[in-house]
Order: structure tokens, then C-alpha cells, then sequence
């Protein structure tokens, strides 16, 4: 996907959340605020876009968005456990009603034993209704699995965009 591609689902993903009237908090790790600027690189991106964490290590994931301690000890950085107390905290934590959550291992270092480079972990929530997705994108470059937990990620934000949250009068958040 290309950068004016990007810029068409970050466009997209603006459009829809206006349209619900709803905010989007980004709470990120190997990709390093890349989903916020994505968002932000379009004007106007500001009735949308709350905030973004970039959360890269252990210790910010607990400050900034709350990630239990032993969630970590247990289940490491790159799971879904993670990704799911990630993408709670950031909407704990912010204005928003829909969240992004991203961590894994971009590469070429931080193998471990079951989590090779390109293992990336996503979580998605609004409402009661929560996404959880892992990608396995394979050694293809540190850029090149960045920006496809990119697309990835712009892709669960519309995909919730879309839907009205559990329990949510219509029109409301």
C-alpha cells in the first residue's frame, strides 16, 4: 500500500468516526506513533483524533495505559493479553470511545522462542465490543511490518467506526 493509499484509509477512518460522532486514542508500541500520524497528517484530523501512547517500553505501558504488571510477566509484551489491556487503558485514559492497540516485533532483533520478527498484536475496543488480531507478517524489513500494522490497524479503527457501540443510543458514543 502506498502513502497516498495509507492517507485514503486514514481518510476514510476520519470520515466514518465523524459520521458516529465518536474520538480515537492510539495506544502503540513497534510502531512507534506511526497510527496517530497517519490520522494527524490529514487537516482537520483534530475533531477525531484524541491522542495517541507510544508505550514502547514495559514500564510505559504500566504509567501511561495501566497494563497490569503481572499481565506482562505472564504473557510477555507481544500478546493479546497485551494488546487488549493496551487498547482498555487508552480508553481509560482518554476522550475517545474507540481504541488501537499495537505490539510486536518489528525486527530484526527481539526474536524469542514462539515470537519471531514480524509477530505483531493488535487489540481494538468501543464499548463492550472488542477485536483481537494477531499478524504474522514474516522477516520482511523493520519498515515493512511497521507500516502493515499500519493498515492493519486503520482497518480495525473503520471496522468499528462502522458500528454503533453495545448498549449506545443511536447517534450517541
Amino acid at each position: 500500500m502506498s502513502d497516498a493509499e495509507i492517507d485514503a484509509l486514514a481518510t476514510e477512518v476520519l470520515a466514518a468516526c465523524r459520521a458516529q460522532g465518536v474520538m480515537v486514542a492510539t495506544a502503540e508500541s513497534c510502531t512507534g506513533g506511526l497510527v496517530a500520524a497517519a490520522l494527524t497528517a490529514i487537516a482537520g484530523s483534530s475533531d477525531v483524533v484524541d491522542r495517541g501512547f507510544v508505550t514502547y517500553t514495559n514500564e510505559a505501558k504500566q504509567e501511561m495505559l495501566g497494563v497490569p504488571a503481572g499481565i506482562l510477566a505472564a504473557h510477555g509484551a507481544v500478546s493479546p493479553e497485551t494488546a487488549e489491556a493496551m487498547a482498555r487503558g487508552a480508553l481509560a485514559r482518554s476522550r475517545a470511545q474507540i481504541a488501537v492497540s499495537i505490539t510486536g516485533i518489528a525486527g530484526p532483533g527481539g526474536a524469542t522462542p514462539g515470537k519471531p520478527v514480524g509477530l505483531v498484536q493488535f487489540g481494538a475496543c468501543r464499548g463492550d465490543r472488542l477485536i483481537l488480531r494477531e499478524h504474522r507478517f514474516g522477516a520482511i524489513g523493520r519498515a515493512e511490518v511497521r507500516r502493515a500494522s499500519v493498515i492493519v490497524a486503520l482497518g480495525l479503527l473503520l471496522e468499528l467506526a462502522g458500528t454503533q457501540a453495545a448498549g449506545a443510543a443511536p447517534g450517541r458514543p
